[in-house]
């Protein structure tokens, strides 16, 4: 059996699904819908979802807190592939490509890399991404995307129960 110490800390570590992308630039709203549709679901207890959209600044103030044990980031993620195409990437700490720090505009590259330069990154982070097919000016998701994010659902859905269960476990 655990310490009392230990189950406390086991207990309060949380997985954080953050939904981050610009609603007015076409498929880079895709991580905002996934968040938007996740929010009025039932997910496991310790799950915690949130629409950050372009709030980087947000998104590092609530990471640096260190709450969270899993961040499941959504996003557009743009990496030659078909549109509609859902990646699963786990940046890894110390690895993380520095972006632009200013805290007005932080991408999530640039929020990831200033949280790791700070040592505020939870111990385990996955993004789950879309090929985009258009990040210009538009409201609304492509076709090829909008068809993806039940896709991406089901797969954030999967990570954040895995996550909570290795959470427990350890």
């Amino acid at each position: 059996m655990r310490p009392a110490a230990a189950q406390r800390i086991a207990d309060d570590l949380r997985v954080l699904v953050a939904g981050v992308g610009n609603i007015l630039f076409g498929d880079d709203g895709f991580g905002v819908e996934v968040a938007r549709r996740l929010a009025s679901e039932r997910l496991p207890e310790g799950v915690a979802v949130a629409d950050f959209g372009i709030r980087g600044t947000h998104l590092a103030y609530e990471l640096a807190a260190g709450r969270y044990h899993t961040l499941i980031l959504v996003d557009a993620t743009s990496r030659g592939g078909r549109p509609g195409t859902i990646y699963v990437l786990e940046p890894q700490a110390g690895r993380i490509a520095a972006g632009n720090a200013d805290a007005h505009g932080l991408t999530p590259d640039a929020m990831l890399a200033w949280l790791d330069r700070l040592g505020a990154l939870p111990p385990r982070m996955m993004l789950v991404g879309c090929e985009p097919a258009s990040s210009a000016e538009a409201i609304g998701l492509s076709d090829s995307v909008a068809a993806a994010v039940d896709q991406a659902l089901a797969t954030v859905r999967r990570l954040a129960h895995d996550a909570t269960r290795v959470t427990r476990m350890s």
